[in-house]
């Protein structure tokens, strides 16, 4: 099973298939991503890896250096020989193993076994090439506070003499007297969107290795340019 990569949503596209019927994919762009760490059971408690994706720019400049990595980060993903280390190699404790690359923008955790990868390979989107279906990540469209008609698709009112400004409103919430409360979970005008949902089960279409590019078949979560995490589809 392949461990997953990280990516970006380039945006949606269409293609023909075979038969001439126009297909809507979804661009992605996975990868490269380099191996930060690999959790074991025996040190962490669980088996997963790490991996990192884009990498943050040299503090060159007053507007790079606010968004450039920080001495944590540098030393998170490579050896910067700080004071601490130097006392922990002269009491003979091995440091663990550094990936030896830039910070990474995106560090994110995939569950899953690490067989036949090491700490500082690079994964590339050619894991995929054999695999028909992929699950895909994102963070949502935020489209902030929202009536009931937008957020759940609510019917709203009728449109005649008798309704009178709140065509759009919820109408009734609950009973009167009894139980003189509102139930939890009615739905209700709030926050829509801006959530982490998975869209899953879609098949991959094309795979173009020399440009880090995935197309999948239907839509994908969030907004063209935000990062999405790509897995092979768990679904039967």
């Amino acid at each position: 099973m392949a461990i997953g990569l990280l990516g970006r949503k380039v945006g949606m596209t269409q293609l023909y298939d075979e038969s001439g019927t126009a297909v809507a994919v979804t661009v992605l762009e996975a990868g490269p991503c380099a191996v930060l760490q690999i959790r074991t059971p025996e040190s962490d408690g669980y088996e997963a890896v790490q991996l990192g994706y884009q990498e943050k720019p040299r503090p060159r400049g007053q507007r790079k250096r606010r968004c450039a990595a920080t001495r944590s980060q540098r030393g998170h993903v490579a050896a910067i020989g700080s004071k601490r280390a130097k006392k922990r190699a002269a009491a003979g404790l091995l440091a663990p193993p550094k990936a030896d690359c830039e910070p990474p923008r995106i560090i994110r955790e995939f569950r899953t076994t690490a067989e036949g990868v090491a700490v500082g390979d690079v994964l590339r989107v050619d894991q995929f090439a054999e695999i028909k279906s992929v699950d895909v990540t994102g963070t949502s469209k935020g489209r902030g506070t929202a009536g009931v008609m937008k957020r759940h698709n609510f019917a709203g009112q009728r449109a005649s003499h008798g309704v009178k400004k709140c065509h759009r409103h919820a109408g009734g919430t609950s009973a009167s007297a009894d139980p003189s409360r509102v139930f939890k979970g009615r739905k209700m005008a709030g926050r829509y969107g801006a959530q982490r949902c998975t869209t899953r089960n879609l098949k991959v279409v094309t795979v173009d290795v020399d440009n880090n590019l995935l197309l999948v078949r239907g839509a994908v979560p969030g907004p063209n340019g935000s990062y999405v995490l790509i897995r092979e589809t768990n679904k039967v």
